[in-house]
């Protein structure tokens, strides 16, 4: 890592010390220390994160191809923390961090000897960032829980699906751990909201810590859906690929057996859209005469709007939307987002040599700062234990002697 690419970055300078594992913390942690942060993440002796052997691996290796992206530009320390001296050397690095990232369940780090108070005199300034199943209160914060309880807790499961006349298939996930992603941004949110506030010298103590629960975050997505119940009584139900809000606003056949997304929803727009479907008295038709009136219509509207693409290839479709500036897209797999020439010039699909694995695809920095986009990958995900000797040699002033007997009893 060069001096120059860290400082050009919006968070050099500030330290996090990460007790995560499988994926909410990690990725907190991951968009910090894209932003320039320096990430200590702390990882069990041996194996290190399970998230290291999930997906795709290549012949000859023991970690997936995922982990080059999920650990990048973090420096691995291998403690185990069912340790008592393992604790004692997480204790050690507290005062040298600016903040804390967590994500085991409530009170497991006291029951191995790092409740809050043990923290707090370590490093009465730093920050902290509790992520959990539930939160740290409650009658459920016990409760184990993974993104999938999180998206089911939170609604968003519920309204992933199509309504019950169209199908008796169980709701679908999106195809990623949303629900545990969601919950990592608002841990970078918390936490960076706390050093601003420590930065600004507001309540201190009250604005440390953060506590984050996976159900929370994703329930927050849920728009309308709350006060809608609350006000009418309404329960939103799963609408397939069109939302019960605006219209036109769905996935359309084309020719060619491909689907075309269009958002049409304002009124400039979907007159652009019946002039490119040469149906201008669409436009004028009391049903559709606003965005209340076509969602209450949208069936009739989306049967209007598939009269027209099915007799179009996607391609063509996709240009005659663009051409009007008309809100649409094909669905892009991953194979599309790689050969995106945006994607591309904004640096978010980056070849990098990981030295593990040789060239691989990573995907950019969010958000955008006009930086050099080589500056979002400074290295690649780590080996379990990369960085002992840089951490517990420089940062603590560990000797030799003392690293290798704590790698001998396991420790470490």
């Amino acid at each position: 890592m060069s001096e120059t690419k860290e400082q050009t970055l919006p968070l050099s300078g500030l330290r996090i010390l990460e007790l995560g594992h499988f994926i909410a913390a990690p990725f907190c942690t991951r968009i910090l220390a894209d932003l320039g942060a320096e990430v200590i993440k702390v990882e069990q002796p041996g194996h290190g994160d399970p998230v290291r052997r999930w997906g795709k691996i290549s012949d000859g290796q023991e970690e997936s191809v995922w982990w080059s992206v999920h650990g990048r530009n973090k420096k691995s320390v291998s403690i185990n923390l069912k340790d008592p001296e393992g604790i004692k050397v997480v204790r050690e690095l507290l005062p040298h961090v600016d903040a804390l990232v967590e994500n085991f369940k409530p009170d497991q780090l006291a029951e191995w000897g790092l409740d809050r108070e043990e923290i707090d005199k370590a490093n009465p300034d730093i920050v902290v960032v509790r992520i959990s199943g539930y939160g740290q209160t409650g009658p459920e914060r016990d409760r184990a829980a993974f993104g999938l309880i999180g998206e089911a807790i939170g609604g968003l499961r519920h309204l992933t699906g199509y309504p019950p006349e169209v199908t008796d298939l169980p709701p679908v996930r999106v195809g990623v751990s949303i629900g545990d992603s969601i919950a990592g941004l608002y841990g970078a949110i918390g936490l960076l909201a706390s050093v601003y506030a420590k930065g600004a010298g507001k309540n201190q103590t009250a604005n440390r810590y953060s506590d984050v629960a996976l159900s929370e975050s994703v329930f927050s997505l849920l728009e309308g859906c709350l006060p809608e119940y609350g006000h009418f009584g309404d329960i939103r139900q799963p609408q397939g690929s069109s939302l019960s809000t605006t219209a036109p606003s769905n996935a359309y056949p084309s020719a060619d057996g491909k689907w075309f997304l269009i958002g049409a929803n304002s009124d400039s727009l979907f007159m652009r859209l019946c002039r490119v479907m040469e149906r201008e008295k669409l436009a004028f038709d009391l049903r559709f005469k606003d965005n209340p009136s076509r969602v209450r219509n949208r069936v009739e509207l989306d049967e209007e709007i598939v009269g027209w693409t099915r007799t179009k290839p996607l391609a063509e479709l996709q240009e005659i939307a663009k051409a009007a500036d008309i809100p649409s897209s094909g669905i892009y797999t991953i194979a599309d987002i790689a050969a995106d020439a945006n994607f591309q010039h904004r640096g978010m699909v980056q070849k990098v040599q990981d030295p593990r694995l040789g060239e691989v695809l990573h995907p950019g920095m969010v958000p955008n700062y006009n930086i050099d986009p080589s500056n979002a990958v400074r290295w690649c995900g780590p080996k379990v234990g990369e960085h002992n000797n840089e951490i517990l040699s420089g940062m603590l002033g560990m000797s030799a002697k003392k690293i290798h007997q704590l790698a001998k009893q396991g420790t470490i």
